[in-house]
């Protein structure tokens, strides 16, 4: 008899959900959630390995996919729009593909799951090639909308990596990285935009911000790619130039308006007292990092 993956199993804690008052049924669902923690845990030397990975294609020039379905490909949507604002990557850098396509955001599509022809189709569109990474978002580990875009990309030697929730998953055996974050049955069974959702963002968050920061768009703590385009995010760009290099805020001001509002610029020209044409040339040869910068500088 087929083993039935653990997120479609029954969760024994919960059975009596349905006669719980609220207290207790949010209760237990945090103390559900208590298992998150150690499921993603156990996945940190794989999620670092796929981190590596990331980054090695991205110097290359490649592109990153993240393709799902349902829950899992809108998680996947989430953290792909943010990333241009954060870390202004642009948008045919970090693609998100959810099955049924621009409407599966807002609309109940997860008939689309099962149509493995649209997503290769769609991989085949954007010329997907060996410089490139994939990465197959599925709770069961056994999506077949996952599926065909990992074996697509295997075809034309990208990079794959599996995010999945169950032990063996089928996603794992044919990707070149295997994530899963094993969380348990849900409280409600099956209902995997629950713990398995909550384990996959959390996953999909640690990729693609331990790339940006391993990519040199962050310096301390700080971002210093983002795209300043409203008031609060260039005030904060300011801030951020004063924590740094310890300058006043007009300083910091006639900074950022020198370096028309290019704060990585602007710590460099800060720290080094350089010209705007030099830390264009230092940051030019360190793509960007500005701590490799200012180590050559000086």
């Amino acid at each position: 008899m087929k083993k039935i993956p653990i997120t479609e199993s029954v969760n024994e804690n919960s059975l009596a959900i349905d006669e719980m008052d609220a207290m207790d049924i949010v209760t237990l669902m945090l103390e559900e959630d208590r298992v998150i923690y150690q499921g993603v845990k156990s996945c940190l030397p794989h999620i670092a390995r796929a981190v590596d990975l990331i980054v090695s294609q991205w110097n290359k020039g490649g592109r990153v996919f993240v393709v799902g379905a349902g829950t899992s490909g809108r998680i996947g949507v989430l953290d792909a729009v943010e990333l241009g604002p954060t870390f202004s990557v642009s948008a045919d850098r970090w693609i998100a593909i959810v099955a049924g396509g621009y409407e599966a955001m807002w609309h109940p599509l997860e008939q689309h799951e099962d149509e493995s022809a649209k997503v290769m189709k769609e991989l085949e569109q954007y010329k997907l090639n060996s410089r490139d990474v994939v990465i197959g978002i599925t709770a069961s580990g056994s999506t077949a909308f996952a599926l065909a875009a990992i074996n697509y990309a295997n075809e034309v030697d990208a990079v794959t990596i599996a995010i999945s929730c169950n032990h063996e998953a089928a996603a794992s055996a044919i990707s070149d990285c295997a994530i899963e974050a094993v969380v348990g049955p849900e409280v409600i069974r099956g209902s995997t935009r629950l713990k398995a959702g909550t384990a996959q963002k959390t996953i999909i968050n640690m990729l693609s911000t331990a790339t940006m920061i391993r990519l040199g768009k962050v310096y301390q703590n700080q971002m210093v790619e983002v795209q300043l385009i409203n008031k609060k995010l260039v005030k904060r760009a300011e801030q951020s130039l004063m924590a740094i290099t310890d300058i006043s805020e007009p300083e910091a001001k006639e900074l950022m308006k020198k370096t028309r509002n290019d704060l990585k610029k602007a710590i460099f020209i800060s720290m080094t007292d350089a010209s705007v044409e030099q830390a264009d040339k230092y940051l030019r040869e360190s793509n960007g990092h500005l701590k490799k910068a200012l180590h050559d500088f000086f």
